[in-house]
């Protein structure tokens, strides 16, 4: 295996180099350099479970691990157009048959941890079925992203069901697993109704792709899924699917077409989902459990569960140690225990009670570390969100945050928004459950705090930002965060988004700024619950830019494009908080 100080664009088939990113970014990069590093970031974790295949080949067996008595097998499930996805087979010990739970994915099938989970979950009595998208790794067919998983001539997720259910070791009955591009890939499959399909089981999901995946706010993220490519049987594939994207910026009937909030009423099975507070993609968790209990089929609405807890983005990493944080052992979900009683029940008749759980369990988060400290605990409802009274919280001159709305005539806040020497959030992920500071303290990042709180006060359900703003710029962004302040200091991140200003009037069209005019851009930051306790501050953090986690606006207004163009231009941003502009944030306080 070679390495190189140097990233490049795409992988061949053939290719067995694995080409590691090497330096880090700093709080001050040429913007050839910052998209470099943002690509080689990209690339680099889809790199390694490309050339991982590549070098174990088509057999699971070549690379030999301990499943117990479990049997592992791969074949090629057949499609309705004559092509073969590639799936690995996990059969437990004895005669069947028996039900079988299947997972869809773009990413590897052959990590250790992977493999070992599948076993486990098949040594329960079921055949787990893992099934890789068209043209990734050994599928064949032309990778298209999630479109040959939806309802339209290509239907692989329905067509993989129901083959599964065909077998002479299957009782018929199918149940759905599966996390992140697996819950996608279960929404998708629910709207095709294959009659086969009993229940699924799902972890920070998603339903819409403009806005929970390729896009996030109307930010575009083509460094981001141009590392899809190491995936990919044709690295082509993925170029010519970038491209496609970029010649439909708006949300207009190509995005439709792939988008399940669209469809509840064709979802038509019991779902457990779990949705998890430092993830960006909780909205599509949360909505998707509100779409499948209230617009569902009769077999849907009010027999979903929903479970919300303290975690990060993933599926078996719902456990009490979140980023720099350690929350008490009550904060652990036991998935694989859960998710075998779940499909117990649905899948082989056993009653166990699970159908009578609690429709919604969420966790409230707390101050860590601090005696007698409330919140920590788990509250079950019947619906989600709970019921709560709006509160507004203002900005204020001098970085201050408070209930009372500005009363000065003039007041506001500027910085310099510039592409090319962006502000600084490392890495790929939501970085929630950390030290927000390192980002707080940089140039052209500001911070809106209130005094040390009196007494406990609770946000629970989906904050929202109405900001007014202006640029001498015709488009830019705006980043949104919600930190706790510890009385030591750290600045611990719960949740934020970002916003496209030209996408303020909706996604369906865009709308550019008049450079110096003052404008509303509303938006939502995310979903939480935290009570902050006393002695805590609440803090809302604002900035423009935060690389590579958001790739910059080149703040031209010109159409969006996948290489970043040679004029992106630096912006000064501001904004307002003064009587007739009031900038705030709308906090849901339990009633």
């Amino acid at each position: 295996m070679t390495h190189s100080t140097q990233c490049v664009a795409g992988f061949k088939l053939g290719d067995v180099s694995l080409i590691i990113p090497v330096g880090k970014i700093g709080l001050i990069m040429h913007p050839r350099s910052l998209l470099l590093n943002i690509r080689c970031l990209s690339l680099y974790g889809f790199a390694t479970a490309f050339v991982a295949l590549t070098l174990v080949g088509s057999s699971a067996a070549e690379d030999k691990i301990d499943l117990g008595d479990v049997h592992e097998k791969h074949l090629m499930i057949p499609m309705r157009d004559g092509k073969k996805l590639s799936a690995y087979l996990y059969f437990p010990a004895g005669k069947g048959p028996w039900p079988a739970l299947f997972e869809q994915r773009y990413g590897g099938l052959q990590g250790a941890s992977t493999r070992k989970a599948a076993a486990e979950l098949a040594s329960e009595g079921f055949v787990v079925a893992l099934v890789n998208f068209r043209g990734t790794h050994l599928s064949e067919g032309t990778y298209v992203g999630y479109r040959a998983l939806q309802w339209g001539a290509l239907q692989d997720g329905y067509d993989s069901c129901e083959w599964l259910a065909d077998q002479d070791w299957c009782t018929g009955k199918i149940g759905t697993f599966g996390s992140s591009q697996g819950g996608y890939a279960q929404n998708y499959l629910a709207v095709t109704q294959p009659p086969h399909l009993v229940c699924q089981y799902m972890t920070d999901t998603g339903l819409s792709l403009f806005e929970e995946g390729y896009r996030i706010g109307g930010t575009t993220r083509p460094e981001r899924f141009k590392g899809m490519a190491g995936v990919c049987r044709d690295p082509q594939d993925n170029a010519r699917l970038l491209a496609e994207w970029f010649a439909h910026p708006n949300y207009d009937e190509y995005w439709q077409a792939e988008d399940c909030t669209r469809h509840f009423d064709k979802m038509n099975v019991p779902c457990m989902t779990i949705g998890s507070w430092y993830d960006f993609m909780n909205q599509g968790s949360i909505a998707s459990f509100q779409g499948r209990q209230h617009q569902g089929g009769p077999n849907s609405r009010g027999k979903q569960q929903l479970v919300v807890g303290p975690w990060l983005h993933g599926r078996l990493n719902k456990g009490n140690r979140v980023g720099q944080l350690v929350y008490p052992k009550n904060a652990i979900w036991p998935v694989r225990e859960h998710m075998v009683r779940w499909f117990n029940h649905y899948l082989k008749g056993e009653e166990n009670g699970v159908e009578q759980d609690p429709t919604v369990r969420y966790y409230v988060m707390g101050s860590l570390g601090e005696e007698d400290a409330p919140g920590n605990v788990w509250r079950t409802a019947k619906d989600f969100p709970p019921p709560a009274q709006p509160v507004e919280m203002f900005l204020q001159t001098d970085g201050m945050l408070s209930a009372a709305a500005p009363h000065a005539d003039g007041g506001s806040t500027s910085y310099t928004s510039d592409p090319l020497h962006p502000m600084q959030i490392p890495g790929r992920g939501f970085p929630g459950a950390t030290d927000a500071r390192p980002f707080e303290e940089q140039a052209e990042v500001r911070t809106f705090t209130t005094e040390p709180l009196t007494k406990p006060v609770e946000w629970t359900g989906r904050v929202q930002a109405e900001l007014y703003v202006s640029s001498t710029a015709r488009d830019t962004d705006f980043i949104v965060r919600i930190s706790d302040v510890y009385p030591d200091g750290r600045s611990i991140l719960i949740v934020d988004y970002p916003w496209r200003a030209r996408y303020r009037e909706g996604f369906d069209h865009e709308t550019l700024m008049t450079p110096g005019e003052v404008t509303k851009i509303a938006f939502p930051v995310g979903w939480m619950s935290q009570i902050f306790n006393a002695g805590h501050r609440i803090r809302v953090t604002i900035a423009s830019t935060g690389a590579p986690l958001y790739e910059p606006n080149p703040q031209t207004g010109k159409p969006l494009t996948i290489e970043f163009p040679d004029d992106a231009v630096s912006a000064v941003n501001t904004i307002h908080h003064n009587r007739e502009h009031a900038s705030r944030i709308i906090a849901p306080v339990p009633e």
